[in-house]
């Protein structure tokens, strides 16, 4: 079971714990919440064992959405990646805005950019990686977060993006100590990027805001690139 999924139950039963309490204060049965209580129980562990956790992602995303500065957050974090991922020639194959999104899709988790990553998995298969193409993922994984930072001053999201990178930093037997100083290293590169073509990444948002097909964003990016090489 998740951490959010866990975290989620535990207020929650807090939450029925002490309407039981004041039941009797309240005139409130105290049947009512021992049932709330086993539903929601019932629920978690039946979202666990067949969803692995995404109706309690679906709930949370759903939430979180009514913010539109939570949108915002989103859209920009994403195209962070998905530019920068098209820089480095890693082929961008979709990409998810919220958790129903991603969920359509048969994504897990609250969504996201996907990327063609057969040579990466290939790679980690035979348990070696190439450093250029841990250069290209490290970068692209770090991207999110280092749009966010550049945007509003710090990050919400990334915890998945820094995950992903130290499981393959485990897998090729990198020592847990070195991932911070790898995680800046990549964030810097990442800072570069995003700076140099900025004017490509707000036009990437706006078509991202608006749904725009994959097909769709990588010409506009390639459109700006292909200017400013003109230029």
């Amino acid at each position: 079971m998740s951490k959010t999924a866990l975290n989620l139950i535990a207020i929650l039963v807090f939450a029925m714990t002490l309407s039981t309490l004041l039941g009797p204060l309240l005139n409130i049965s105290p049947y009512v919440p021992a049932i709330a209580t086993l539903t929601v129980l019932g629920l978690a562990t039946l979202d666990t064992l067949s969803w692995q956790g995404q109706g309690v992602n679906l709930v949370l995303d759903w939430l979180a959405s009514a913010s539109q500065a939570h949108r915002d957050r989103v859209v920009r974090h994403e195209a962070g990646h998905f530019l920068v991922a098209h820089l480095l020639g890693i082929p961008v194959t979709g990409y998810a805005l919220t958790a129903w999104s991603a969920f359509k899709q048969g994504q897990p988790g609250q969504g996201g950019v996907t990327f063609d990553d057969r040579e990466l998995a290939s790679q980690l298969q035979q348990g070696i990686i190439s450093a250029h193409l841990l250069n290209r993922y490290g970068t692209v994984w770090m991207a999110g977060i280092v749009a966010e930072t550049l945007v509003y001053g710090d990050a919400e999201g990334g915890a998945e993006d820094r995950q992903k990178l130290g499981t393959v930093l485990a897998q090729i037997g990198r020592p847990a100590a070195s991932y911070p100083q790898q995680q800046r290293h990549y964030a810097l590169q990442a800072r570069t990027l995003l700076q140099a073509h900025w004017a490509s990444y707000e036009a990437l948002v706006a078509a991202m805001e608006q749904r725009a097909s994959v097909a769709e964003c990588s010409e506009i990016v390639a459109a700006f690139c292909r200017d400013a090489s003109k230029s």
